[in-house]
């Protein structure tokens, strides 16, 4: 059976893929992928994912982001300091807002009520929660349906609004790359990710090799970003990968538990907006930048997003890292306080 569900996951994503092709739809790897799986799992079909390729992948994006670090860049983090600095209060807002909405409206336990409402990486939240008691399922499809919103709109946003073109190549082939760059980002991609686990480092797939990557940006060693094929192949399992958290749903979970999700997106909507006014105003990045920043998404998708739209992606990942960041140093702490 896993493997029957495997083969039925990356038929439906790539099934998914062809039809946005099709359709002209922008983003067709990543969001074709997402609800190709997402349209099969309502249908009833087993999915399942294929780790030993799906996490690797994820190391693709921490290279991406690590050789967009140069000198350049390091000289702007003391400009971004004050769009940083709001952070902190947006994700107090967003629990203060989504625990009691949760909790009080929609009648879920205090710990599933709570890490459902914080703005972390999906599977440090479900770890958390578990351990605190709450029901795995209600997290894993209210955090993946909150990444699937969030990316479902922006597209359409930085395109119709804000005026991006998303439908070029996301970097150069490979074959225009030298070789000795690409087995570089090979080395450091693996080798950041492995070294990250080893010391326990949370979301050691992206942030090894970013780290890795920057030290050798900085350092003069790399001067390119993954080619094009790479940057695709992360789309295609990124989407994947959310859409799955949806296989075995039940019509009964799809009204009561994804309908809160989306109703707890609706609230994420307005606050977002809210920070992205603040940010823009201190007019430290330009505005697509900002909207990526401050979307509540999960980190892999605005970073891929950022990399699509020709963003700055260290501006936009260096926020979503220190989103995490407090969040996963925070939220136990908060949680302990509260209980």
């Amino acid at each position: 059976m896993p493997r029957t569900a495997t083969l039925y996951a990356l038929g439906a994503a790539g099934a998914g893929v062809a039809l946005f092709q099709l359709l002209g739809i922008p983003l067709p790897w990543l969001l074709g992928s997402m609800f190709g799986c997402l349209a099969a799992a309502l249908a009833g079909a087993p999915l399942a994912g294929l780790p030993i390729i799906s996490v690797p992948v994820r190391t693709i994006l921490g290279v991406a982001v690590g050789a967009s670090i140069t000198p350049a860049v390091l000289g702007q983090l003391g400009g971004w300091a004050l769009s940083i600095a709001l952070v902190p209060p947006f994700i107090l807002l967003i629990g203060a807002v989504g625990y009691p909405y949760f909790r009080h409206l929609w009648g879920f336990d205090p710990a599933t009520s709570y890490y459902s409402a914080m703005p972390g990486g999906l599977q440090d939240m479900l770890i958390f929660g578990e351990e605190a008691g709450g029901s795995p399922r209600v997290m894993s499809l209210i955090h993946a349906t909150r990444v699937l919103i969030v990316v479902s709109i922006l597209p359409p946003i930085l395109a119709l609004w804000l005026g991006l073109d998303l439908t070029g190549a996301p970097g150069v082939p490979a074959r225009d790359l030298p070789i000795g760059e690409l087995a570089l980002m090979v080395a450091l991609a693996i080798g950041g990710w492995k070294l990250a686990e080893a010391v326990g480092l949370f979301g050691a797939t992206i942030l090894g090799p970013l780290i890795a990557t920057a030290a050798a940006s900085l350092l003069g060693f790399l001067h390119h970003r993954p080619p094009a094929e790479a940057i695709v192949l992360a789309q295609f399992f990124i989407g994947l990968a959310v859409g799955i958290h949806y296989a075995g749903i039940t019509w009964g979970e799809v009204r009561r538990v994804v309908l809160a999700a989306l109703g707890f997106c609706l609230l994420l909507t307005g606050l977002s907006a809210a920070f992205i006014a603040a940010a823009y105003a201190l007019n430290v990045a330009p505005l697509a930048e900002v909207v990526l920043a401050f979307s509540p998404g999960g980190q892999a998708e605005m970073a891929l997003l950022a990399i699509v739209a020709g963003a700055d992606v260290a501006y936009v990942v260096t926020h979503h890292i220190a989103r995490i960041v407090i969040v996963i140093i925070g939220a136990p702490l908060v949680a302990r306080w509260m209980r």
